[in-house]
């Protein structure tokens, strides 16, 4: 039997990752890609590493809100939001080499090319979200520190 250490990361597919960032019909892909990925980074990722991305995530949600009654307001929020969460890749990456370990590193190979799927789309943007959020909660549920 191999060492569990050495099984190689389950990434998914980028087809997978379209299918769960643009088409959120089939949430089997997503719960199964999420609790590969969870239980995978839950031997090699802390808690603070994991919800230190998510809070960024959750800023860029927070910012990516519509105004009520003003469309063009709503718009403009979005552009920015857009470009908030493509700017989360390079601050991604910088995190990745920065920290010990190569769970970060094998976050990042999962959330920088679902990020390319999402573009300026708000529901898209929504499934990312619920996407990272599955990961966070099987990487507790399999024992993440």
């Amino acid at each position: 039997m191999q060492d569990k250490k050495w099984e190689a990361f389950p990434k998914p597919t980028n087809e997978q990752l379209k299918t769960i960032i643009t088409h959120p019909g089939n949430a089997q892909i997503l719960v199964s890609c999420a609790d590969a990925i969870g239980k995978a980074l839950a031997r090699q990722l802390t808690t603070n590493q994991i919800r230190a991305i998510f809070g960024e995530v959750r800023r860029i949600e927070g910012n990516w809100q519509p105004v009520i009654g003003d469309e063009k307001k709503s718009a403009e929020r979005a552009r920015q939001a857009s470009q908030s969460l493509k700017l989360l890749k390079p601050k991604m990456a910088y995190r990745a080499k920065r920290e010990r370990g190569k769970g970060v590193e094998d976050l990042v190979s999962v959330l920088s090319p679902a990020i390319d799927y999402v573009g300026e789309s708000r529901d898209n943007f929504t499934h990312f979200v619920e996407f990272f959020e599955a990961i966070l909660a099987y990487h507790k549920a399999y024992g993440g520190n």
